[in-house]
């Protein structure tokens, strides 16, 4: 999927202003995502995701990730976008709703094996039983 495309997908999906305001917010997205997987795991998905976007997923030398849950995911998607929580799970919904759309379905497999099952729905892939 190209730049563009991307954007304009989280664009409509989130119903932003512009494509300058989806980009801001799936760039806050995928700052906290980059906290949360481990860095081989980011640069597989990083190489599927559309540059310059896939610069946002880019692990921070010698940071370990994070095991955190979606609640402080939304959390701290709220703070770098200085949106309310309710907000913040709408913004992440249309980024990584539209992240399940645009890479291949062992990519997306791979990154969901390393996150508890309640950030699958946010992927757009139904919950795991």
């Amino acid at each position: 999927m190209r730049y563009d495309e991307f954007l304009a997908q989280v664009r409509d999906v989130g119903e932003y202003e512009d494509q300058r305001e989806a980009e801001q917010v799936t760039r806050a997205v995928f700052s906290v995502l980059a906290e949360r997987l481990p860095g081989t795991t980011l640069d597989h998905l990083a190489a599927q995701i559309p540059g310059p976007l896939d610069e946002a997923l880019r692990p921070l030398d010698g940071l370990e990730a994070e095991p955190f849950g979606i609640e402080e995911f939304y959390s701290r998607v709220a703070e770098a976008t200085g949106a309310r929580p309710l907000t913040a799970q709408q913004d992440s919904g249309a980024v990584l709703s539209t992240v399940g759309r645009a890479v291949s379905g062992g990519e997306l497999n791979q990154v969901l094996s390393h996150l508890p099952s309640g950030y699958a729905v946010v992927f757009g892939k139904p919950e795991l039983a």
